[in-house]
This record gives C-alpha cells, structure tokens and sequence, in this order.
C-alpha cells in the first residue's frame, strides 16, 4: 500500500485539493472577512441593510459553525494522516466537503425557502466530517484521539440543534451557540496544550536553556476541570456554579501554560503565537466564570468574545500559518507579513473584549474597529499565504 508520502505525491489534480488545510484554511479566512463586515453593517444600520440574512443569528452561527467548522477540518484532514498513518483525504472526496461546506455558507447567507431548506443542507457538513473523522480515527486504532473525534461529534450535533431550535421557536440558540463555542475552546486546550509545548520544545532545543514542562498528571486534571465547566456553561448557561467551575478552569489553564516557557519564545513569533491563543482561551474562561458570578461588573458578551474573536481567532490563525508553512515547504518563520497579520488579530479580540465594558458610543465605535482589525487580518492571510495554498509545492522540499 502506497504511504501518504507516495499518494501526495501520485495526486494530479489541482494543488487546492491535495491537502485539507488548503481549500479550508483558505476558503475559511475568506468567510471569516466577509462574514464579519456583513454582520456589522447589519448591526450599524438595521436588519434590512442588505439584501441577504447577516443578522446576529448569522454572526453568531458563522463564526463558530462556518469558520470554526472550516478550520477545525483543514486542521484534522491535514493532522489525522501523521496520526494514523492513513492516506489522506484528497482529490474528488475533497472537493465533496468543500462543495458541502460552501453550500451551507450560501444556505446561511441567503436562507431560500423553504425553511426546513437550510436546516437540512446546512448541518450536513459537519455531520459528514464527524463520520470521516470517526472512519479515519477508528480504522487507524488511534484510541488516543477518539475524544477529538467526539469533539467533532458534539459540535455536528449542536449544528444540528441550532436549526432545530431555530426552525421550532425562532430567536437565537443559546444553547446550542454554547455548546459549539465550548467545542472549539475545548479543542484548543486539548490539541493546542499538545502542539503547542511541543513546537515550543523543538525550537528551543536549537536555543538552549530550560524546555516545556513534559505533560504529567497537572494537565490531566486541567483539562478535565475544562471540559466539566464547559459542559456545565454549555447546559446551564452563565450561573454561579458553571461560574466558580470556569474561574478555576481558566486559572488552571493559565498555570498549564506558564510551565511551557514561552517568555523564551519572543524571537520566533510563529511559536509566541501559540502561547498568546492558549492564553486567551485561559482569559475567556476566567472571563465567562466572573460573568456567572458577578454579571453586573463583567458582561456575557467579554467572555464570549475573548474566546470567539480571541482564542478561536488567535489560535486559529496561530495554526492556519504555521500548518500552511510547513506543508508548502516553506521555511517555519514569521515574516514581516505573517506578524502584521498576528498583531491585527489581536487588536481585533482585545477591542471587542475591552467594548464589552464601554458605554455607548464609544462601544459601537470599537465594535466597528475590532471589525475593521478582524478583517483586515483575516484578508491580509488569503492575500500572503492563499498563492501558497494554490500552488505545488515545490519539488525541492517534497
């Protein structure tokens, strides 16, 4: 049998389709910069601004189903190969996904009728994914990651919920929002508190000096206090239990992330970057445990946004560039370019956290700064890294 190597290599089809993190990432950080401007033109000047649904229902939805849902494929079809050791998934079953996946976008965008329409096209995406993840997960015995792929499951499954919800009482979700969020937050301490100490790790044996702290029973624990938080805000929404539960998350994660020295990492910011998004998902829980405990001083919607448009946002980038790097052969350093693009993420969490706490008008004018930040970075990685995901890569480094 042909190893992953030698069917890359066979593959002839366009280079888009080669690898999962191509079409997604790529397709994903396009969404991410249209969606947002069409939600914030919406909430600016009236829900009949444009000709198309970009409510908050939309933002809210997109970001963690459409983008979260985009990146979170390109990373496993890319990442459960070198689990696995199995092919992986190319050509034609690619392009499937991505077609199912670009439908959900316009089902979202444009909500034709009838309404059960959207909520059956849409939420397909995510359940085929969860299946193939399963598929690869179990025929690779790769025991380790069945919890990822459970993961997976639980957000197809809130997807799925959402449209129920959505279509049986109108409004918005809440739970179901929760439940997704709490996926992508969870993914990002379990795979980051992996890929994060370990990048952190090679490079600095290159530099000497003290390493990470080798993963013990410290991160066990942490991670288990999270995913019990997390399902408790999920169910139960902001209350003072889910609330003393995600403080003592979030303080764990933040002593979790202490031991992986990344004071060490200034010089190389594609390894700093990864410290700065597990340290926003450690802000986001301490962030959404205050507002269960004191929501008069600290608003729903600073947690919320300090795990959305922070730790999914940051991380997320944090991943899609090094990924993108690594996999088209490119040396594993940030440029000036890749920086600037660190820097206007981050911009964009820290205003829309920090508007939370604004009295109007000086929160709408954050709001539509961190919109404008948003954007522009998400606009800058397809402009510097979509000709890189587009082209071979080059026969010197395969």
């Amino acid at each position: 049998m042909a190893t992953s190597a030698e069917q890359i290599r066979a593959y002839r089809g366009p280079a888009l389709f080669s690898f999962g993190f191509r079409p997604f990432f790529l397709l994903g950080a396009i969404w991410a910069a249209v969606s947002v401007p069409l939600w914030i033109l919406t909430y600016a000047l009236g829900p009949d601004t444009l000709p198309v649904r970009a409510g908050l229902a939309f933002h809210v939805h997109e970001l963690v189903f459409g983008y979260g849902s985009a990146i979170v494929a390109g990373f496993l079809l890319t990442a459960i190969p070198n689990w696995t050791g199995r092919l992986p998934v190319c050509g034609a079953p690619l392009i499937l996904l991505v077609v199912i996946w670009l439908a959900g976008r316009i089902m979202m965008l444009l909500q034709p009728g009838p309404a059960w329409l959207p909520a059956i096209v849409e939420p397909a995406f995510l359940v085929l994914f969860a299946l193939v993840v399963w598929r690869e997960v179990i025929a690779g015995r790769n025991t380790r990651n069945l919890k990822v792929a459970a993961a997976v499951t639980v957000m197809a499954l809130a997807n799925v919920a959402f449209h129920w919800a959505s279509l049986n009482a109108g409004g918005l979700p809440q739970t179901a929002i929760r439940t997704g969020l709490a996926v992508l937050v969870f993914l990002i301490l379990l795979i980051g508190g992996r890929i994060t100490p370990s990048f952190t790790r090679n490079w600095l044996a290159r530099q000497g000096g003290p390493l990470p702290e080798p993963e013990g029973r410290f991160d066990s624990v942490a991670l288990a206090v999270s995913l019990l938080s997390l399902a408790a805000w999920s169910a139960l929404g902001p209350s003072p239990m889910s609330g003393v539960a995600l403080l003592a998350a979030g303080i764990l994660n933040g002593v979790r992330l202490s031991r992986w020295r990344g004071e060490r990492t200034l010089a190389e910011p594609l390894v700093l970057i990864l410290h700065v998004g597990y340290a926003w998902a450690a802000l986001a829980l301490v962030l959404m445990g205050l507002n269960g405990l004191l929501p008069s001083h600290v608003p729903s919607v600073a947690g919320l946004h300090a795990a959305g448009a922070g730790a999914v946002g940051v991380m997320t980038l944090a991943v899609m560039t090094r990924s993108s790097l690594g996999h088209t052969g490119r040396a594993l350093t940030a440029g000036s370019g890749t920086c600037l693009i660190y820097v206007l993420i981050n911009l964009a969490a820290g205003t829309r956290v920090a508007a939370a706490f604004m009295e109007y008008p000086a929160q709408m004018q954050a709001n539509y700064a961190a919109a404008v930040f948003w954007s522009t970075a998400f606009v800058g990685f397809a402009l510097l890294y979509g000709p890189r995901l587009l082209a071979p890569r080059p026969a010197s480094s395969a």
